[in-house]
């Protein structure tokens, strides 16, 4: 799937603090906790939380957020549409990587099995 230049430049350029809370809500709201969401932004980006908390004091854009990212060797397999749009198509890298994050989210908060999110480790 290709994305306009406008959308790939507005996802660069968002700041992961922007973005947390709505994350940290959203899971919450659907009896997962914090740490939960920790460990599954942790086997994505390999950022523990004192990381974690310094990108958001920084107010570290996603471009800043993935460049510093290792991304875990399976990232790949997640798949399915987010926000309209099929993550293994799009086809922009920085892009597809925030929409991985976004798919975990998700399925942290629709009460899906930690093994099952984070693909078999």
């Amino acid at each position: 799937m290709i994305t306009t230049p406008e959308h790939d430049e507005r996802m660069a350029k968002m700041t992961f603090a922007s973005v947390y809370p709505h994350y940290l809500t959203k899971v919450e709201k659907k009896g997962r906790s914090k740490e939960e969401l920790h460990q599954v932004i942790e086997w994505l980006t390999g950022f523990d939380d004192k990381k974690l908390q310094d990108l958001i004091n920084e107010k570290a854009t996603f471009e800043t957020f993935f460049q510093q990212a290792r991304l875990h060797p399976n990232a790949n397999l997640i798949t399915g549409v987010i926000c309209g749009y099929r993550i293994e198509d799009i086809e922009t890298p920085l892009t597809r990587q925030v929409r991985y994050l976004d798919k975990l989210v998700d399925e942290l908060a629709k009460g899906r099995k930690m093994e099952k999110i984070i693909r078999g480790q």
